[in-house]
């Protein structure tokens, strides 16, 4: 599904992000990235939907080879990959449902099926009462479930997420989390980057961790491994 080979990534102000990286992540796996802050994890996680490209090595998101991408073909790839942020990037003056309901549009899908889709995917999330609530009307965690429900409404063979607890309280972290859980159950992969330890050692999948833009530890079912 993801294949990282021997990939580095040097920015023009010198700092090396990816120093090597040699990684292999399948369908259906949920993946968390861990590590120090500046370590690396964002730019592992951004060169995984094409945001950074990679100064040298190869990147291969289900079979293409993201450094020979074309321009034009990067929005067909992007229909596959779902991103979540931490800071959400709802667009203000649209409803939940009509902020939901813009990535399918973008693809031009009929609006019958968008309709359908966007409340298939607001029930998902629990806020299809909602619906028609501007994202200044929501809570840090309701804005977040819109984003979640964004990023799977297209169906995406893999949700990469960045941080998406980082501004959330614990317990609307916990419920997040629910959501993830319950979409890699129907089959989405997910690589998350977090620097929650608590929801890393109590919901137990693959851990990565980076540190100077290099993998130090993969284990299955791994702890998050750091002082707090």
């Amino acid at each position: 599904m993801i294949e990282m080979e021997e990939v580095f990534k040097k920015y023009p102000n010198g700092i090396v992000a990816a120093n090597g990286i040699s990684v292999s992540i399948k369908q259906g796996e949920f993946v968390y990235v861990v590590g120090p802050s500046g370590a690396g994890k964002s730019t592992f996680i951004k060169m995984m939907y094409r945001e950074e490209l990679p100064t040298k090595g190869t990147i291969m998101i289900n079979g293409v080879n993201l450094e020979k991408l074309k321009p034009n073909k990067v929005p067909m790839l992007r229909r596959q990959i779902g991103v979540v942020f931490q800071d959400f990037k709802l667009l203000p003056t649209l409803t939940v449902f009509e902020n939901v309901a813009f990535a399918m549009e973008v693809i031009e899908e009929h609006p019958d099926h968008i309709k359908k889709r966007v409340m298939e995917v607001l029930a998902l999330v629990g806020l299809k009462q909602k619906a028609r609530m501007l994202p200044s009307e929501l809570s840090g965690g309701e804005q977040q479930r819109v984003s979640i429900a964004r990023s799977i409404v297209n169906n995406p063979k893999v949700v990469i997420a960045d941080e998406p607890t980082g501004n959330l309280d614990p317990e609307t972290s916990w419920e997040i989390m629910k959501i993830f859980e319950e979409i890699n159950r129907n089959g989405t992969t997910v690589v998350m980057a977090t620097h929650n330890r608590e929801i890393v050692n109590a919901i137990k999948h693959r851990v990565i961790a980076i540190e100077s833009g290099m993998i130090t530890r993969d284990e299955q079912r791994g702890d998050y491994g750091y002082e707090s």
